[in-house]
């Protein structure tokens, strides 16, 4: 596995991952999420990944279930993303600030609940997971895939989104590869959740990169249509139907 800068690296999927749930997609690969650790749980999380890989499985909860149980044990989705923490730093409360850089998809085979004080006393879920990404893409495989993503991000509408702006200027300061392209997309312009999770549980980058295409043409559509309902002469404050 390589992460953003390019560098490889080691995920062994024989031990367990802790789990670090939230309530939508918050990691993909390459991408890098900061997090401001508080609950105890997770400082501990945070405090034995800092001794061990420095890797957690950032996961998703299933349904709204989680709301009411949120302290105890809510069902999660399969789908996860491992991430690395690249930066840390503890704070004088013992709260955590980090910066976890997505290294790689995986799938919940075996989840395991917190444990008793006889036991270690360990407060969070870990999981014994499965890989699902199919191996390192060629870059000129993705050479289609490339050409359709850049041609839709450069047409208008698209390109009065902030989002796709913001891309943009990240495109022209540093050399991207396609398959991160695809995981920054996903994040930052394709905000729907059901869509992002399903990016995230498919494992082929190629199916990957049809998702995204097409997801791009809807919203070009939506923003389309939304630019026809707009009658700039209209009285402010007065929507024509």
């Amino acid at each position: 596995m390589s992460d953003r800068s390019g560098a490889t690296v080691s995920v062994n999927f024989a031990r367990p991952f802790p789990l670090f749930p939230l309530d939508g997609v918050v990691l993909l690969p390459y991408a890098v999420l900061r997090l401001f650790i508080f609950e105890p749980r997770y400082r501990q999380m945070v405090e034995h990944a800092l001794d061990g890989s420095g890797q957690i499985a950032m996961a998703v909860f299933e349904g709204d279930q989680w709301k009411g149980e949120y302290h105890g044990r809510p069902a999660l989705k399969r789908s996860v993303c491992i991430g690395r923490i690249a930066q840390h730093e503890r704070l004088a409360d013992g709260n955590y600030r980090i910066a976890l850089q997505g290294v790689c998809r995986a799938r919940i085979r075996e989840e395991a609940a917190p444990s008793a004080p006889s036991e270690g006393d360990r407060l969070y879920r870990t999981a014994r997971l499965d890989p699902v990404e199919c191996g390192q893409p060629d870059e000129e495989a993705l050479f289609l895939i490339r050409d359709a993503l850049t041609s839709r991000l450069e047409r208008a509408p698209l390109t009065e989104l902030a989002s796709v702006c913001a891309l943009e200027r990240e495109l022209d300061e540093r050399p991207i590869p396609t398959a991160a392209l695809l995981e920054l997309v996903t994040l930052s312009v394709l905000t729907d959740r059901g869509t992002q999770y399903r990016l995230l549980a498919e494992g082929d980058v190629h199916r990957r990169g049809r998702i995204v295409e097409e997801e791009l043409d809807r919203l070009t559509r939506v923003l389309e249509f939304a630019r026809r309902q707009h009658d700039p002469s209209s009285p402010r404050g007065v929507t024509w139907n």
